[in-house]
């Protein structure tokens, strides 16, 4: 089962924490599977409170291979004494994901990493994800460009500025940087980030033949992604097909 938060009522009783706290350590060994990681870096986080303020994020400086559901970090994005912790999160990962849960609640999962065709599209003078297939399509007009890059993300304003690039959308392509994917929950979260970089894998093949790109119609590209709604349910049963496969070949992500 995927935790999908109720927002008539906090707190969240543990059992629903518990499975926040399990969908998301499987994220995190999915990413590692799918090259999406790198080193101990970047950052996945889920918020459990319906303000979204606390949420849980993965631990500094670890693979996202060894992280376990009962090692994820609780924060509060409130709290002005967390990176003064012995338990500190990584800065970036205060600055990133810190500031999107304190000032978008809507954002309830944040999944931000640097996978390798995504990254490349991202360092492009322009990264636009143009619609030349369904999946390219999925995202028109629905992806936030920021080519305001200011180097490493560990300071209060650059997470400020990152939550005013985002916006009201859901996906964000992070000029010379990465990429940054929200959700409602870890599955939906989690299946768009795999049909994002699916879709910039395209784009780039696309572009590295040098030959003219075939892109949709305006009209064309939004009724594809408009089609795409249709579809939303299956996030969960990808999501629960990729746990499934964890839970035979790495199951402690669920200890």
């Amino acid at each position: 089962m995927n935790a999908r938060l109720n927002s008539d009522r906090e707190p969240f009783c543990a059992e629903e924490i518990w499975r926040m706290r399990v969908d998301l350590a499987a994220a995190l060994r999915l990413a590692v599977a799918l090259d999406w990681n790198e080193a101990v870096g970047n950052h996945f986080s889920l918020a459990v409170s319906t303000d979204g303020s606390k949420f849980l994020l993965n631990p500094r400086a670890r693979h996202f291979s060894t992280i376990r559901a009962s090692e994820l970090l609780l924060l509060d994005s409130n709290d002005p004494d967390i990176m003064r912790r012995p338990d500190a999160p990584d800065p970036s990962a205060w600055c990133i994901h810190g500031r999107i849960h304190a000032a978008l609640p809507a954002a309830r999962c944040v999944l931000h990493v640097h996978p390798p065709f995504s990254t490349a599209l991202a360092t492009l003078a322009d990264p636009a994800l143009r619609a030349i297939d369904q999946n390219t399509a999925r995202f028109h007009n629905r992806v936030a460009i920021d080519l305001g890059f200011n180097g490493i993300a560990d300071f209060r304003e650059e997470g400020d500025r990152l939550v005013r690039a985002l916006g009201s959308h859901r996906y964000m392509i992070m000029g010379n940087h990465g990429v940054l994917v929200t959700g409602d929950t870890v599955a939906e979260a989690f299946d768009d980030l795999y049909f994002l970089e699916r879709a910039a894998r395209t784009l780039v093949l696309a572009y590295s033949t040098g030959r003219p790109l075939n892109i949709m119609s305006e009209e064309l590209a939004e009724k594809t992604a408009r089609d795409w709604d249709a579809y939303r349910a299956d996030s969960f049963a990808h999501f629960a097909a990729l746990k499934a496969g964890l839970a035979r070949t790495d199951p402690d992500h669920a200890t």
